[in-house]
């Protein structure tokens, strides 16, 4: 119950909340206060607008949310004005819909912002395909519905005028809190009733969650002006929260330990258990600091893990005597890190004192560094044209929407007569996603939130057919909840959209039985159609796709290990230029895994070497793990040894780069994989120290790892003309 009220206080926290309310107020109060002075019409072609931009209205620095609801207001009016004209004769707004659905659709090419501006002018040319309207009135409509957006943009504007660190807190608190949940499944691994097959599905999967949470908000924190350059304490706080956020993230992936090991060895004793408690505890920690940050409030440490530490001391000191359990010399490994983990939670919980010294930087160089963390945005005419093109897939995409919009266009006006018959149209355009996975998850999350949506809202109006006010409330919950929910769960979002347009609807004087028979039938209809033109039309398979995100991640960790080097070399790498390899990898490894993923829901006959695959995954996340742990030992300097280690590393490049060759379309998977070399430290010196060997082993590691994933490499090319590969469970190497 616990974890449900903690939950519960976290998304009412969330940017999801907030932007959920912010939405609801900015549609329904245009309709409201007109509705109130009489002019019911008038508010409601406001509220489409602000309905329009409103989809433009996603997370990011507010001069990107800025320009992005400019643009969505701007093209918003320019459809309506254009659909207004163009329904006056079937064969012009054939036309519109074919040209338009093509162009706004590719404005992806542009990224998730200007793609959002093309699906909300996309939105209003089909809410205004069926509004009968005479030539005079077809002007004022569009004003009133640019009237709207602007109403909306100025809206959220003033919102982060009011509050201008509130769009980087929530962002921040869920970057932390999805570090939170990262940590929870690493202490999975400790517990020896878990398969740790799963936990690396579970690992991998939610390492693409902290990933996209990261850029998200990372692009906030660096591309807002008040947060990089004006030295106020707020700033610096989230900054070097942030900051700190993704070192103790480096450093929970850094830490790796053969699991299997360790659970066959020290299982029985049950100290494993505790472990696994300790970093729960420490997760915890995390959650709170998140919860603090998204309701601005101050924060203590709510967890004091002295005792528990030095029990777990205690523990491992007392099985160190026992002849049946042997060395324990990876246990205090793992308390080293445990208290390395616990002394970064403290240092950010320090941030929140109102007496802590927050350190004090160079703001312009700051900026510039901080400015090569982000990707730029840029537009050009050229970047469209280079991807007029089948190889690209953003042209597919954009084929595969005008195609389905001509289709559910014809299928809408010929065999659907209803009232809202825009919504077979609507939902074929909406439901299809750039590749078939997603499309395939969508249409089913909307046939199925439509359908307990429905009975949901049949119910409110069937039992509570006296009481509008009570009704109206409920319209209101509806909407709140399904706003909030858009991005962080569509079903959900669908089952509380639907009864709230049922309400909607009977409040306009429509029979609701009508509307739900005529939504479920459209939107059944509609994603006929977007699934068969994900499937038949231009297909974008992820199998077809994975070579490229392999061959990303292993040049990722070539540039990652290749910061080593230098370090062995004596030339060690700026802290920056360390980050940014660093981040790559981080990066590279999440689309990888996302692809992953979205694969395994295609269709089986479209799915290729799936477990080799998933190998290759966790082998790429067991060598970036090993890497972030010798660039830390090698923080405080090189010892005079480790330079021998240069051979290994070099060795591991050397694999590495073979296996981003062979990745290449126009490579053969013939060239061998090297064998791995002979131990270092057992040809060494026998003055090397017991870290010297350590570090040794951990680089001889390294190029096993490097030569596994070689092997891995191999296998996936050699089963490439295989036709389909079933699922299948990998073991984790290394």
């Amino acid at each position: 119950m616990s974890t449900f009220f903690r939950n519960l206080h976290y998304f009412f926290a969330s940017q999801d909340f907030s932007d959920g309310l912010r939405t609801t107020v900015g549609i329904l109060t245009p309709a409201l206060v007109c509705a109130l002075l009489g002019h019911l019409e008038i508010g409601m072609t406001l509220s489409l607008g602000a309905v329009g931009v409103s989809v433009t209205d996603t997370p990011g620095p507010v001069k990107h949310k800025r320009n992005g609801m400019l643009y969505g207001a701007l093209f918003v009016f320019v459809t309506t004005l254009l659909t207004g004209l163009a329904r006056l004769h079937p064969v012009t707004l054939g036309i519109e819909i074919t040209v338009l659905s093509f162009f706004f659709s590719m404005l992806l090419v542009y990224g998730a912002r200007a793609g959002a501006v093309g699906t909300a002018a996309l939105l209003l040319m089909i809410l205004q395909m069926d509004k009968p309207l005479a030539p005079a009135q077809v002007l004022p409509n569009a004003l009133l519905v640019l009237a709207g957006g602007l109403w909306y943009m100025a809206l959220a504007l003033a919102f982060f005028r009011v509050l201008p660190y509130r769009a980087a807190q929530q962002a921040l608190g869920e970057n932390i809190h999805a570090v939170a949940d990262f940590l929870r499944i690493k202490a999975e691994f400790y517990r020896t009733t878990t398969n740790l097959d799963d936990d690396y599905r579970r690992l991998v999967a939610q390492q693409v969650t902290v990933s996209e949470k990261q850029d998200a908000t990372r692009e906030i924190m660096f591309k807002t002006r008040r947060l990089v350059q004006e030295s106020t304490r707020t700033s610096r706080r989230l900054v070097l929260t942030f900051v700190d956020m993704v070192d103790l993230y480096d450093h929970i992936t850094a830490t790796y330990f053969d699991n299997a090991a360790i659970r066959e060895k020290f299982g029985p004793t049950g100290i494993l258990e505790e472990i696994a408690t300790v970093i729960e505890r420490l997760a915890d920690e995390l959650d709170a600091i998140s919860f603090a940050i998204q309701t601005n409030r101050t924060h203590r440490r709510t967890t004091d893990l002295t005792a528990q530490l030095e029990h777990l001391k205690t523990r491992i000191d007392a099985l160190t005597g026992d002849e049946q359990v042997g060395s324990t010399l990876v246990l205090k490994k793992v308390l080293v890190s445990l208290r390395s983990l616990t002394q970064r939670v403290q240092d950010i919980v320090k941030y929140f004192h109102a007496d802590a010294e927050l350190p004090k930087v160079a703001r312009a160089a700051n900026a510039r560094e901080y400015a090569r963390f982000v990707s730029p945005l840029r537009f050009s005419w050229e970047a469209l044209r280079d991807n007029l093109t089948l190889s690209s897939s953003h042209f597919r995409h954009a084929a595969r929407v005008m195609l389905a919009c001509v289709f559910g266009f014809l299928v809408s006006k010929l065999f659907f007569t209803g009232h809202h018959s825009y919504w077979v149209l609507m939902t074929s355009t909406l439901m299809l996603k750039p590749s078939f996975s997603l499309t395939k998850q969508r249409n089913y999350q909307r046939i199925l939130g439509t359908v307990v949506g429905g009975v949901i809202g049949v119910a409110v109006l069937v039992l509570l057919p006296t009481h509008p006010r009570v009704q109206f409330g409920l319209l209101v919950v509806f909407m709140l909840t399904a706003y909030s929910f858009q991005r962080r769960n569509y079903v959900v979002m669908v089952i509380f959209l639907t009864p709230y347009l049922l309400i909607l609807f009977s409040f306009l004087g429509l029979a609701y039985f009508n509307v739900i028979e005529e939504r479920v039938t459209d939107t059944a209809v509609g994603c006929a159609i977007a699934l068969a033109a994900a499937y038949l039309l231009f297909p974008n398979w992820e199998s077809e796709q994975l070579r490229n995100y392999m061959r990303a991640v292993l040049q990722a960790n070539m540039a990652y290990l290749q910061q080593i080097a230098q370090r062995l070399g004596g030339q060690p790498p700026s802290l920056t230029d360390y980050k940014l390899a660093r981040k790559d990898v981080y990066i590279s490894s999440a689309n990888l895994g996302a692809a992953f993923q979205r694969m395994l829901s295609e269709p089986k006959s479209k799915q290729r070497h799936s477990s080799d695959v998933h190998r290759f995954v966790v082998l790429n996340h067991i060598l970036s793990s090993n890497m972030a742990t010798v660039a830390a030992s090698l923080e405080n300097g090189v010892p005079q040894h480790a330079r021998d280690g240069l051979r290994p590393v070099k060795q591991a490049l050397s694999a590495l780069q073979r296996s981003a060759q062979q990745l290449e379309p126009t490579m053969a998977a013939t060239t061998p994989t090297p064998a791995v070399a002979p131990s270092l430290a057992a040809t060494a010196a026998a003055t090397l120290t017991a870290d010297d060997r350590l570090l040794l082993d951990q680089l001889e590691f390294l190029q096993k790892v490097s030569s596994d994933i070689g092997r891995t490499t191999e296998q996936v090319l050699a089963e490439d003309e295989a036709p389909a590969y079933p699922n299948g469970q990998a073991v984790a190497g290394g």
